[in-house]
């Protein structure tokens, strides 16, 4: 059931927060938290935690929101920002912002047919949408039903014959760019996972009962819609051995044997973008670039595998340094406004990749919630352009940076 659109009120000068010029907004929200809270009221806690939360002690999730934090702007003032522009382009191609929906995996939960919906709203916004491999929904169906620049994500199994089919289904797709995330060679420690009773493909239990029955709306509009039409939500771009697997250990296979050859043999065999995803060290993102691939992403996975591991953006501006300015280094983790972004492409970042912000959005409203998590991050990145007296993407450097050794 959708919350009831809400008019832009009469008398205001400019548009709501968070909606785009001519556009109305979808939900009372003006920022992503309050997405995060609606969305918090609307989904089972073992479903908003999954999205959520972290792993073991969640130092790492904290230490990415806090390293964001500690970026301060020193701005200019008496600049000419009156024609300023948020686009920028991603592999030759033009983005309306230098951002694209990170791939996060069961989005179709959130929301029936999900995927589809956070794609239409990255093509609304004209951003890339990223495909996790562990979707709800098929990249097949994504490709035909949303369109848009469409980039997938890849999980390399032990069988990597398996994975090797993804990547040529993705080609068949006409999928635009391969994002390979090569930080997860075990399967995390998320414990309340267990409490709750949440597993993928997600079943209920007499654990988590209770739960989705105080939960009627979710349950009747998600799940139950699923049912209807073809059973309990898999993962549809795994092969049907590894579900079999998945229906027995609740556990997605990882592969702890990945090496540089194995992305040189992927790198030979995608002739598109290819960007690697977890890297946290300098010599790594040199080796990757070695092994030609066009981009990082300097990733800690949204501080949900490794506990205590760096924060993405402490070690962004090093890793820029090291591989210079002509390769593009992505990075994600905790951007929940415009002005992380903002600090995140002043520190050289080409651009950031968002998951949990538009994701709560997609719980909340839908394509069109999405599409207002979108306009919310737009909006505040445009508003933090003007406040740092840069009149676009190009301007927004180091030098609009607090530092202590600077005047």
């Amino acid at each position: 059931m959708q919350e009831p659109t809400v008019p832009m009120p009469a008398a205001a000068a400019e548009p709501s927060p968070g909606v785009r010029p001519g556009r109305r907004a979808v939900l009372p929200a003006y920022s992503i938290a309050d997405l995060r809270a609606r969305a918090r009221r609307v989904l089972p806690r073992g479903l908003f935690e999954y999205v959520d939360r972290g792993t073991e002690d969640e130092v790492a999730l904290h230490a990415m929101r806090a390293a964001i934090d500690q970026v301060k702007f020193q701005p200019r003032v008496l600049v000419d920002v009156s024609s300023r522009s948020t686009a920028t382009d991603f592999f030759g191609r033009p983005s309306s912002m230098p951002m694209a929906i990170a791939p996060t995996g069961a989005a179709g939960l959130l929301w029936f047919d999900g995927e589809i919906a956070l794609a239409r709203a990255a093509r609304s916004a004209g951003i890339p949408f990223i495909l996790s491999t562990a979707s709800i929904v098929s990249m097949e169906r994504v490709a035909a039903e949303a369109g848009g620049r469409l980039w997938f994500q890849l999980y390399m199994w032990p069988e990597r014959q398996l994975s090797l089919e993804l990547v040529e289904r993705a080609r068949q797709c006409n999928y635009e760019a391969l994002v390979v995330t090569l930080d997860t060679p075990a399967a995390p420690n998320r414990e309340y996972n267990k409490r709750n009773g949440f597993s993928l493909p997600m079943r209920i239990s007499r654990r988590n009962a209770l739960d989705v029955a105080l939960h009627p709306r979710w349950f009747l509009t998600v799940f139950a819609r699923y049912m209807l039409r073809s059973g309990v939500p898999s993962l549809e771009n795994y092969p049907a051995s590894l579900r079999q697997r998945l229906d027995r250990f609740h556990t997605p296979p990882k592969c702890d044997s990945l090496s540089w050859d194995d992305l040189k043999d992927l790198r030979r065999r995608w002739k598109g973008p290819l960007l690697v995803k977890g890297i946290l060290r300098a010599d790594d993102a040199c080796k990757a670039r070695e092994c030609g691939v066009d981009a990082v992403v300097v990733s800690n996975h949204g501080g949900r595998n490794l506990d205590s591991s760096v924060a993405p953006m402490q070690v962004l501006p090093r890793i820029v340094d090291q591989v210079g300015r002509e390769f593009d280094v992505f990075v994600d983790g905790g951007f929940n406004r415009g002005g992380d972004i903002a600090k995140a492409l002043a520190l050289g970042a080409k651009g950031v990749l968002v998951g949990r912000a538009p994701l709560w959005g997609l719980a909340a409203g839908g394509e069109p919630g999405a599409a207002q998590a979108l306009d919310i991050l737009r909006e505040e990145f445009d508003r933090v352009l003007a406040f740092a007296g840069a009149p676009g993407i190009a301007a927004l450097d180091r030098s609009l940076l607090f530092s202590d050794d600077r005047p």
